[in-house]
This record gives C-alpha cells, sequence and structure tokens, in this order.
C-alpha cells in the first residue's frame, strides 16, 4: 500500500556522514525524492554518540541510521529501503520481475550481510592494529565472490538497466574498498558499475564528501 505523500510528515535520518548504511539511505531518498531531516550522529567524538543511553532508546543496537517515519523508527538501512519502496512514489528501487528482483536482494545482503559489517566502526576497533590487513582481507573475498555475480547480472546497473537496492549498496561498498586501499582495478565490472552510478545526482548529492557533518578537511 502506498501512502498519500500529503499526509505523511517529513523522515529523519539519524547517521553519520562516512557510514555505508547511512549513505544507502541517503541515496534512497535522493533517488525517491525524499525531503528529510539529518541528525547526524558522530561515532568518533566522546567515544561515539551511538553508545549514548540517549541514542539506545533510539537505536537498541546503538548503530547508524535510525530513520523515524510515519510514526515508526527503522534501523536497518535494507528495511528502510524497502519501506519507502513499498510507500513512496518516484524511481523503483526493486524490479517488477521476480527473478529479477530476487538478484537484486541478492546482491544487497550479499554486501549489507557479507561484506560491510566485517569492517564495521565496532569490529575495527577491537582487531586493533591489524585493522587495516582484516578489513583488506573480507572486502577482497567479497568482492570476488560479487564480481562473477554482477557480470552475469548486471546490464548499465547492477541488475538490468535500471537502478536498483543493489546499487545503492555497491557504491558505498566501492568506497569503503577505497578508503582500505583495496586495489578495485582487480574487478572490472564492479568499477565500471561504480563509475557509471557515481555520475549520477542521487548518488553524488549523497556522497560523504558533502555532508551536513562532513568534516571541513574532508569537502571537496
Amino acid at each position: 500500500m502506498r501512502l498519500s505523500l500529503s499526509c505523511l510528515s517529513k523522515p529523519i535520518l539519524h547517521g553519520y556522514f562516512r557510514s555505508s548504511c547511512s549513505w544507502r539511505v541517503r541515496i534512497a531518498f535522493a533517488l525517491k525524492g525524499i525531503e528529510y531531516d539529518n541528525v547526524p550522529v558522530n561515532l568518533i567524538k566522546d567515544g561515539g554518540l551511538q553508545l549514548t543511553d540517549q541514542y539506545k532508546q533510539l537505536n537498541p543496537m546503538q548503530q547508524v541510521p535510525a530513520v523515524q517515519i510515519d510514526g515508526i523508527t527503522l534501523s536497518q538501512s535494507l528495511a528502510v529501503i524497502q519501506y519507502i519502496e513499498e510507500t513512496r512514489p518516484g524511481t523503483r528501487l526493486l524490479p517488477v520481475d521476480p527473478q529479477k528482483r530476487a538478484q537484486v536482494r541478492m546482491i544487497s545482503d550479499l554486501i549489507a550481510s557479507g561484506i560491510q559489517p566485517l569492517q564495521n566502526l565496532n569490529v575495527l576497533q577491537k582487531i586493533g592494529a591489524e585493522k587495516l590487513q582484516w578489513a583488506q582481507h573480507f572486502i577482497q573475498r567479497g568482492f570476488e565472490a560479487l564480481e562473477p555475480i554482477l557480470k552475469e547480472t548486471a546490464g548499465k546497473y547492477c541488475v538490468g538497466d535500471e537502478i536498483s537496492m543493489a546499487d545503492i549498496c555497491l557504491v558505498p561498498q566501492v568506497y569503503n574498498a577505497d578508503r582500505f586501499k583495496v586495489d578495485v582495478d582487480q574487478f572490472p565490472t564492479i568499477k565500471r558499475l561504480n563509475q557509471t552510478l557515481m555520475q549520477v545526482d542521487a548518488f553524488k548529492a549523497s556522497h560523504p564528501s558533502c555532508q551536513p557533518d562532513t568534516p571541513a578537511d574532508m569537502r571537496t
């Protein structure tokens, strides 16, 4: 069921400029043309504002993002994306065809469950001095699985020729790969798709380099 936009209040995104999961939600909002209020949650300052009792009431997992929308709070990026797909008009984020829709979900879950959590901030803090090698290993391993899948499913974008939730997940993960010095040239399909997507306004406008809480020295 799609809700009338006129009766919906503006969503509130509690996120962090460099969080992959927050970025996914920003991309989805931009693709759908959804205006939202941004409440930065600094994951570094004072040990991490996500660990405060106040934020824990909003998201018991003490992670970002948390999205207050339509009277509920959602705290997983794919749940947010699928909720706005089901309730808002605009750019379709999941294909109509059930096989393509399943492929989009498969790729999204591979990234969001199989790669990104292993280089999340709280994991890397536990790893300590070996965190760079740890992150590189799991991104490399994940991309070695993702590349042949995308070779089969991709057209202009991850699945066929329409932007989907899979693309929303891919771009932040490539950003992380660059950040952790993984050579993306090894993965020509992933590299091509990322370059194509980074020409799309929704991906550019939601980039970590231009968010309200982006530090001055990281702005471009």
